[in-house]
């Protein structure tokens, strides 16, 4: 596709599958670090991204939940994600739905309000300042059992103002979504969205799972539904968005060559499917990035991905005079770089 790179750049982006503690960069983790007296197992930032190599999702949960540990005050919290959302203004990013992980920080003994503080304070500011709108959706840890994430709702519906939607995430093999189907129907008699990472590692019976014993409105990442003709059917017919994450995937190995992700099949059979950067610190791209390379991949033509970006918008929690804002300027960009 012809000037990729340009057209990527000015059309506007929504961003469904940002944890915001996958995007803590090894500059600031150290800066951190160093700020709170928190010794690193790794000696230098150049030797810590030299650990980025991971073989599975567990070898970077490993070294995800290593970094979380110099996140400790309000201010902690408040630097990265204002750092993130920084970089997604540069991408020309205008929504984002953020990840965050309680349970890895609770566990810790930061408080609840310590982290919900930092991270709104800092989606205050980037409103104000860069235009940003950006929420929080909060992600039980499914490794863990459901009673700890009975024990994280208890928490989070103090701060129902700042959290617009649950979701699961952590590692998916041998934690099937409806190990925590008590726990998502107490956040939907809440009124939380709900959201489910399915399909990444784990089969597509997770997928059916997070759709049929959760309740969910979107499926987090999906991968593995071009194995079952009937799911595939039935995204397609209920549209169920799919928030993808190429480059996490070729990094995780999901995939093995972004030439055979999933991405351009699932398009073909009618499935609303979205680009997003996930854990971008640890993966080598935010959204820009995670576009551009699976638009080479695949071959994907300006319509390709003006429809992926179109995508995002109507998955998203935005109103609709938003929505409509941002489909407009979509037009009018694509008529400007014609």
């Amino acid at each position: 596709m012809p000037n990729a790179d340009t057209l990527i750049k000015r059309l506007p982006k929504c961003e469904l599958h940002i944890h915001v503690e996958g995007s803590l960069e090894p500059e600031l983790m150290f800066a951190l670090a160093r700020r709170n007296g928190i010794t690193l197992p790794h000696l230098s930032v150049e030797a810590l991204r030299q650990a980025y190599h991971f073989q599975n999702l567990q070898d970077f949960l490993n070294l995800y939940y290593q970094g979380m540990s110099v996140l400790i005050t309000e201010q902690d919290f408040y630097d990265l994600a204002l750092a993130y959302l920084e970089r997604a203004h540069a991408n020309n990013v205008r929504h984002v739905e953020m990840f965050f992980d309680p349970q890895g920080h609770t566990s810790r003994g930061i408080s609840f309000s310590t982290v919900i503080a930092g991270l709104s304070r800092a989606i205050d500011d980037a409103g104000r300042r860069l235009g940003v709108q950006a929420s929080l959706i909060m992600c039980f840890l499914r490794d863990r059992n459901e009673e700890d994430a009975e024990r994280t709702l208890d928490s989070a519906l103090a701060f129902k103002d700042r959290i617009v939607g649950v979701g699961l995430d952590s590692a998916e093999r041998g934690n099937p979504p409806s190990k925590f189907k008590h726990v998502f129907r107490r956040a939907r008699d809440a009124g939380f969205f709900l959201t489910a990472h399915a399909g990444e590692e784990g089969p597509p019976g997770y997928v059916w799972e997070a759709l049929d014993v959760l309740g969910v409105a979107r499926i987090d990442h999906g991968n593995h539904s071009v194995e079952d003709d009937s799911l595939m059917g039935r995204l397609a017919r209920d549209q169920v968005p799919l928030t993808m994450c190429p480059l996490s995937n070729l990094r995780l190995r999901v995939v093995d060559d972004l030439a055979h992700h999933p991405l351009r099949r699932l398009m073909d059979r009618g499935i609303i499917v979205t680009v997003n950067s996930d854990d971008p610190a640890y993966f080598g791209g935010y959204v820009n990035q995670n576009y551009l390379a699976i638009s080479a991949a695949l071959g994907l033509e300006r319509d390709d991905v003006a429809a992926i970006v179109r995508n995002g918008i109507r998955a998203s929690l935005m109103t609709m005079p938003e929505k409509d804002k941002a489909l407009a300027d979509i037009d009018r960009v694509l008529a400007e770089t014609a």
